[in-house]
């Protein structure tokens, strides 16, 4: 077994405190040494399926401490962990396990009914004994011993996570055990994180950002204080009682925490031991920031830029915050970002051209879909113009995020729009974020905006923009706000308002504007 694993930390976390605790939820609690011999013996048992090398196990789960160890003994064996979002319907499951060729699925009560719904004909696993599952984890600890041989490769398969968008099937990104143990390394590193640290498990457990969660517990040696996100009231409790010390976040969930009664939220005294906030997943609007910064005074804000192919590109430091708030940053430790125009120039300060990932964190591609995976993960070659590695060495691979992105001369990065999203208008190309960014800036009681375009034969493409907001507001009143910052050819022909937003993802990581298209294409008929 290598050192770049999860599992080299989970065994260098138990030997070094076993008796602290590694997992609480609620009154629950587990130490590193309980943690270490539940995960073995649940490998133990999963090795002893003698199913072949780099087969696919399920976890169809709500959030728990069963989950975790579920998680961390898949990672302990040959076999592929597939996190299964909860959110997911029957046929939705279906989908999943036969993209992925899923043998075995680890569930709880609550979701086994839609397992059985769909005849699924491979084994299934529950965290409680019940009569609808082959063996339960609880018969497992009686019966198996906590002995496992863990021959894990770092550049082997780890997991196969899937996006799932409110349209059309789910794509697999594959993940190998190497990304997984780097994010971890990275991201303590650059957050300083400390073995003291108590760090809120209040993400989902499906997709890279969430798992970060608990691997960097495990890294640090610190304490994951597992919770599941409902009301913004319950969210405050967990950070009071649990002590939490760095909070991950996504953008939502920032505009849930306070849309609710600013009376009932605590006064910041009793927030003092939360030190860092981390965000990503999407645009931080000035509004969140002004929340964060009034609720959390204490706390360390840290903004940060992923991939889907890669865990993580960029971050800005939180001393960088109320100079340049628009801005993701710099690379991360280990990873370097290069800027190229359509012809592979590197582009100046000030120029916008796409964002070249290399280094470390980088995923394995797309699963089953090797067209998906050409589009992204690239031969260094295409740097050529840029920097010649030495003996003309042209295997290695980045990532051509298709970000739209420029630099400022200080080297800070700053996003512009996906590669696809850029608007073509009256002979101008239009940023939608360029156009959001205003929008949150000025128009501070907008919680939500989706700018996009819709065909127009005379202007080539109409700007339009959907936002959500408590109640609706007048369209000359925005237009009037929006003219005073954009030129006219930027001032969206079409405003509409909704309650709610269709979901690119079912964990809210972002809006749907292909089906916010639809939608307004139908209206507009």
């Amino acid at each position: 077994m290598t050192v770049n694993t999860v599992r080299n930390m989970l065994e260098k976390a138990a030997r070094s405190v076993p008796e602290k605790v590694a997992l609480t939820m609620g009154e629950r609690k587990m130490s590193y040494a309980q943690l270490l011999e539940n995960v073995d013996r649940i490998a133990a048992y999963l090795t002893s399926l003698s199913l072949p090398r780099g087969s696919r196990i399920g976890i169809y789960s709500n959030k728990s401490i069963d989950q975790v160890v579920a998680i961390l003994a898949i990672m302990s064996t040959d076999y592929l962990f597939v996190p299964i979002t909860r959110l997911l319907k029957a046929e939705q499951v279906k989908h999943i396990i036969d993209d992925a060729g899923i043998e075995c699925i680890v569930t709880d009560r609550s979701k086994i009914g839609n397992i059985r719904e769909i005849d699924f004909e491979g084994r299934i696993i529950s965290y409680e004994a019940c009569e609808e599952s082959d063996v339960s984890f609880e018969e497992i600890y009686k019966c198996y011993p906590p002995s496992v041989e863990c021959d894990l490769r770092s550049h082997a398969n780890a997991a196969i996570t899937y996006s799932f968008g409110s349209q059309g099937n789910p794509k697999g990104i594959v993940i190998d055990h190497r990304a997984f143990s780097d994010g971890a390394r990275i991201v303590s590193a650059y957050l300083g994180l400390e073995e003291s640290d108590i760090i809120s498990g209040i993400l989902s457990f499906n997709l890279d950002y969430g798992l970060n969660q608990i691997f960097v517990t495990l890294h640090t040696k610190a304490t994951l204080a597992i919770h599941p996100f409902t009301l913004s009231s319950s969210f405050f409790d967990h950070i009071i009682n649990d002590r939490v010390s760095v909070l991950p976040l996504m953008p939502i969930h920032i505009t849930r925490i306070f849309d609710d009664d600013p009376h009932r939220i605590p006064h910041p005294e009793h927030l003092k031991h939360l030190r860092i906030i981390t965000s990503s997943g999407g645009n931080v609007t000035p509004l969140m920031l002004k929340n964060i910064r009034t609720h959390f005074p204490d706390a360390l804000f840290y903004s940060m830029h992923g991939l889907t192919e890669a865990f993580r590109s960029a971050y800005l430091d939180p001393s960088e915050l109320s100079v340049r708030p628009h801005s993701i940053g710099k690379a991360i430790p280990d990873v370097e970002l290069y800027i190229i125009d359509e012809e592979g120039n590197e582009c100046k300060p000030g120029e916008i051209g796409e964002l070249i990932h290399r280094g470390a964190c980088i995923y394995r591609g797309y699963w089953n879909a090797p067209e998906e995976s050409a589009k992204r993960f690239k031969s260094i070659s295409i740097l050529d113009k840029v920097i010649r590695p030495e003996g003309k060495l042209i295997d290695e691979i980045v990532v051509a995020s298709g970000d739209f992105v420029y630099r400022d001369e200080e080297g800070y990065i700053y996003f512009v729009s996906r590669k696809d999203d850029m608007i073509k208008t009256r002979g101008f190309r239009v940023s939608p974020y360029e156009i959001e960014s205003v929008v949150f800036k000025y128009l501070q009681s907008i919680t939500e905006c989706a700018v996009f375009s819709i065909p127009d034969d005379e202007i080539e493409e109409e700007i339009v923009m959907v936002y959500g907001a408590k109640e609706p507001i007048p369209v000359k009143e925005i237009v009037f706000e929006l003219k005073k910052h954009l030129p006219n050819y930027m001032i969206p022909g079409q405003i509409f308002y909704r309650k709610s937003m269709p979901l690119k993802s079912l964990h809210g990581k972002e809006i749907d504007k292909e089906e916010l298209r639809k939608e307004i294409l139908k209206e507009l008929a």
